[in-house]
């Protein structure tokens, strides 16, 4: 897996699909990596060169010193977008990389031709929450929060007929390196969009799952409202919609993105 080097780390990638077809970049969820996004590359690269990565402190992308910031984690994938010559891309982001995408939005517009915010939030969980999260993994390590994570990332009658990929996941996560994770999670704590999103003017399409108990219907619904012509589409699922509802999330990401 190829890197690059980005503000003292090397951050992972890797590129399927033709290089001539219209690039779309993969940014994952807090506590797993690019390999996430396995169920869509097959459907994808029918349209797109896709290009997933590891976000700082995740997967193969080494963890720098914390604390990180939104700005930081944006600013790693315009480092990345820089390096491979790309002007610019789709992009679609799943929780932290649909906040991560959010500040490309406010920030790097002119790096989008389309962006795809999946079951995210402008502003994620309270401040006690995620405080409570990282004293855990500082004294219990990431064993201590993944079942309870898994649990809320996946419907039970998901967890019960697939358990294989939740074992996968929860695997995923109970490896990430709890330094690289807490920096993300202070990332998180202190981020809040919600006065910036309306700023977003790159076509947008929301995605909400409509059993996911961390970022809910309601927190879709405000981003919908506050990006001018944005679309929304609720999938049969729980936090991780492009796993659970795989087949109808890759249907409805790549007609908005070919619209």
């Amino acid at each position: 897996m190829p890197s690059i080097k980005a503000n003292q780390a090397q951050v992972h990638y890797e590129i399927h699909g033709d290089d001539t077809a219209p690039v779309l970049l993969l940014s994952h969820s807090l506590g797993v990596n690019g390999d996430m996004w396995r169920p869509q590359v097959s459907s994808f690269t029918q349209q797109f060169r896709v290009v997933r990565y590891d976000t700082r402190g995740h997967g193969q992308t080494t963890a720098s010193p914390g604390p990180y910031s939104m700005d930081l984690l944006g600013r790693d994938v315009i480092a990345l977008l820089d390096e491979l010559r790309l002007e610019k891309v789709h992009f679609c982001g799943l929780s932290m990389g649909g906040a991560i995408g959010m500040w490309l939005g406010v920030n790097a517009p002119q790096r989008l031709n389309r962006l795809v915010l999946s079951n995210t939030a402008a502003k994620l969980g309270t401040a006690e929450g995620w405080k409570s999260r990282i004293d855990s993994v500082k004294k219990s390590g990431m064993q201590a929060v993944a079942p309870g994570i898994i649990e809320r990332w996946f419907t039970a009658g998901f967890r019960e007929s697939h358990r294989e990929v939740v074992s996968s996941t929860q695997k995923t996560m109970e490896e990430t390196g709890p330094g690289g994770y807490v920096a993300c999670c202070e990332a998180l704590s202190a981020m809040d969009q919600r006065s910036t999103v309306s700023k977003i003017t790159v076509p947008t399409l929301v995605v909400v799952g409509a059993h996911d108990p961390v970022t809910t219907r309601a927190d879709g619904q405000f981003l919908a409202e506050k990006i001018r012509g944005a679309r929304y589409v609720e999938l049969d699922a729980a936090h991780l919609s492009n796993i659970e509802d795989a087949q109808h999330f890759s249907t409805a990401v790549a007609s908005f993105l070919s619209a």
